[in-house]
């Protein structure tokens, strides 16, 4: 048997990540990153029961930079993981399954993500 150089599987050097496979390892980053984000929520709360110089304290962590980062991250967690959830709702209807379909359905959801944080940190800022 001749040996071309060439790799006998895909390799990451040459393989070409389809848009479904980028969205379905997005999609289970973001899940990580939300349960994360649960434990600043319930942090939130005790802050707030524990008064008001808790949640000055609070507030003033995460108006810092890495505190602002963190949640323009959550949000577009929360946006792709919805933008997501919604695909998955239709593909279980029975929709959506054909290759273009499903293309085109990833990159919508990924633009519905960048562009809706985006939009709710311009208005919210």
């Amino acid at each position: 048997m001749s040996n071309s150089g060439r790799p006998l599987s895909p390799h990451l050097s040459i393989y070409r990540w389809p848009i479904t496979m980028t969205l379905s390892i997005l999609h289970r980053a973001t899940g990580v990153a939300l349960s994360m984000g649960l434990i600043v929520l319930a942090a939130w709360l005790l802050h707030v029961a524990s008064g008001p110089e808790n949640y000055q304290y609070f507030r003033d962590m995460m108006s810092s930079m890495m505190g602002i980062l963190l949640l323009i991250g959550w949000t577009f967690a929360f946006l792709l993981h919805l933008g997501n959830g919604i695909r998955h709702l239709v593909w279980d209807a029975g929709y959506g399954f054909e290759k273009s379909q499903a293309n085109a359905s990833a990159w919508f959801v990924l633009i519905f993500a960048i562009a809706g944080t985006a939009i709710l940190w311009v208005v919210a800022l």
